[in-house]
């Protein structure tokens, strides 16, 4: 399970989506979320896969890679879907199971909210997979710039929040090694009901808790070694720049939104 996390991941490449500018991948993103937020019609979400699957192959990613990262969320996908085909009252009743009742409305609620979701993992993992962790730094600091007029530590909250993830495949190869550990000196982790294995998990947390701070420490005393001392007066070897290749992306993102706007309140 743990090697089915792709957040955080990088896959070096040179290809359109990897060399978009990252800002304009940060910022399209954000479109794209909400974007999903103005489909109310399952046609639309026929033109979000065709732009999906248009960037999966423009990125060269591989396929399976990219849903592998759906397989953590696997419990919530379930969850989501159960929970709004029982629970969404309306439409013509299609079976009963005691007092649940599954319903024409449940079953197009729960399909439309599991799509959605598929949609919002895939397509912001885009994102994590394509843009290195220093241009995904460099990034989210100049989109923070106009905020320091107000004092946001611009520097420091961009490189927080990539040093976050960039560690989150270091910190569950460190879990999946301590698990391994475990089960040669007898630990099990994958026999018992649900609430058994998480208490299972239990003894996990404190070396990887120790793990996690001895890596911080050593973060720190590498960055202070090295004269580190935020983003005051810092000079950045590659600086951002707008092409055209960013443009043509803007554009097609912007035609996906007119597209399902257009969807959206066309009467069919």
């Amino acid at each position: 399970m743990l090697k089915n996390i792709t957040i955080g991941q990088y896959i070096p490449g040179d290809t359109f989506i990897h060399r978009l500018d990252p800002r304009v991948k940060i910022i399209l993103s954000i479109i794209f979320i909400i974007s999903l937020f103005i489909i109310t019609k399952f046609s639309g979400y026929v033109f979000i896969s065709l732009f999906i699957l248009g960037s999966i192959y423009i990125s060269k990613i591989p396929l399976g890679y990219i849903f592998k990262g759906l397989k953590p969320i696997l419990v919530i996908l379930i969850l989501t879907v159960g929970l709004n085909i029982f629970f969404t009252p309306g439409g013509i009743l299609l079976a009963s199971i005691g007092p649940l009742k599954i319903t024409s409305n449940g079953v197009r609620l729960a399909l439309f909210m599991g799509l959605r979701l598929i949609f919002l993992i895939v397509g912001t993992s885009l994102l994590t997979l394509t843009t290195s962790p220093i241009a995904l730094t460099d990034g989210i600091e100049s989109l923070l710039n106009p905020f320091r007029r107000i004092g946001m530590p611009a520097h420091e909250l961009a490189m927080m929040m990539t040093i976050a993830l960039r560690f989150i495949p270091t910190l569950l190869e460190e879990t999946d090694k301590i698990m391994k550990a475990q089960i040669a000196r007898g630990a099990d982790f994958e026999s018992g009901n649900l609430m058994k294995r998480a208490k299972n998990l239990i003894p996990l947390l404190v070396p990887l808790f120790i793990s996690a701070f001895r890596r911080a420490d050593e973060l720190a005393v590498a960055m202070e070694a090295r004269c580190y001392r935020g983003g005051f007066n810092r000079t950045k070897l590659k600086q951002l720049k707008v092409s055209i290749i960013d443009y043509i992306a803007i554009l097609v993102t912007s035609i996906l939104v007119m597209i399902l706007i257009w969807n959206r309140f066309w009467p069919w």
